[in-house]
């Protein structure tokens, strides 16, 4: 997945002059406070120049993972929603990631942290007509009434930075503000999941119906010790590759979601959970169905049943 040109262009001239040293080391010790200091609601960044570190590395994973979740979310109803709130936006890679898949009139972002809005806004301004006429608005979820509505809500690596006891409330905040689709975006990690496990269950019973990732609405068929979570791949400039320390071409971003809608959506039937496990003439998957998991092997004699089975991959629905 290739990172929008022109929002890297204008991310790259914001950091011009800004030694890459010093972006590396914003860079890292945001990343250790994320880590550490996740749940506790604090703030974990305030600075112009945090926030372009956090920006320069975090932009582009976020993007992926919002983009490809709400692919697979789409696919699941039949709505197109035009306007957008953004909940807890920080610079603002949701927003683009939704505009590329939709025909977003209206754009609303709400964040806290006022160098994260002042970044988030200049950036926008090399997007879409929907994206410079973006609203930026300051806005604590944990304190604040959202005080705004959507067609389709957008939280992502939001509700992992909260209190159990903030995060239900955020959860229902978020819910209420919804029109037609709400889309939750966590990291791919136990902890993203259990919360994101915590909050369907709470929304289903709101009333709430499953888009995506999972096929039913039925309770989770994983077990304690396990997790869903899935891959986007993200291409990865000059830049970005200095920043991580690394030579690869591209970055793995794992993250879990959760979509759900006001009307009756229309989940895919099998959703494939890992990464299909290939061996000669044979594909194993690892399936979540309305019946609960199952283990599925595509041999090559099954034809283009196997030929489907090798191009799929972890988050893809899956026809017999």
């Amino acid at each position: 997945m290739e990172f929008p040109l022109p929002l890297r262009t204008a991310l790259e001239a914001r950091l011009d002059g800004i030694k890459q040293s010093q972006l590396a080391a914003d860079a890292q010790a945001i990343s250790a406070r994320y880590r550490e200091q996740n749940g506790s609601g604090k703030r974990l960044l305030t600075t112009d120049k945090e926030a372009a570190a956090y920006a320069a590395a975090r932009m582009p994973a976020t993007f992926g993972a919002v983009s490809a979740a709400l692919q697979w979310a789409l696919i699941c109803c039949d709505i197109r929603p035009e306007t957008l709130l953004d909940v807890g936006a920080g610079t603002g890679a949701a927003c683009w990631a939704a505009d590329a898949l939709l025909n977003l009139q209206k754009i609303t972002c709400l964040e806290r942290e006022g160098a994260m809005r002042r970044l988030g806004e200049a950036l926008m301004q090399s997007g879409s007509p929907a994206l410079q006429s973006a609203r930026w608005i300051s806005r604590d979820v944990t304190k604040e009434a959202l005080g705004e509505t959507a067609d389709l809500v957008v939280a992502s690596y939001l509700l992992n930075e909260l209190s159990e006891e903030d995060r239900l409330k955020a959860a229902l905040q978020l819910w209420n503000a919804t029109k037609q689709m709400l889309l939750l975006v966590e990291p791919g990690t136990p902890a993203g999941y259990a919360h994101l496990r915590e909050i369907r269950a709470l929304l289903l019973k709101e009333g709430a119906h499953m888009a995506a990732p999972c096929p039913h609405q039925n309770d989770c068929p994983l077990p304690e010790d396990d997790w869903c979570h899935f891959t986007c791949r993200v291409a990865r400039s000059r830049l970005h590759k200095q920043l991580k320390g690394g030579d690869a071409p591209y970055e793995d971003e794992k993250f879990c979601y959760l979509a759900l809608t006001r009307r009756q959506a229309a989940p895919d039937a099998v959703r494939i959970l890992r990464h299909p496990h290939i061996d000669p003439g044979k594909i194993t998957l690892k399936l979540c169905a309305k019946e609960g998991l199952v283990t599925r092997e595509v041999r090559k004699k099954d034809g283009s049943l196997f030929k489907a089975a090798r191009k799929s991959n972890c988050g893809d629905a899956f026809s017999e």
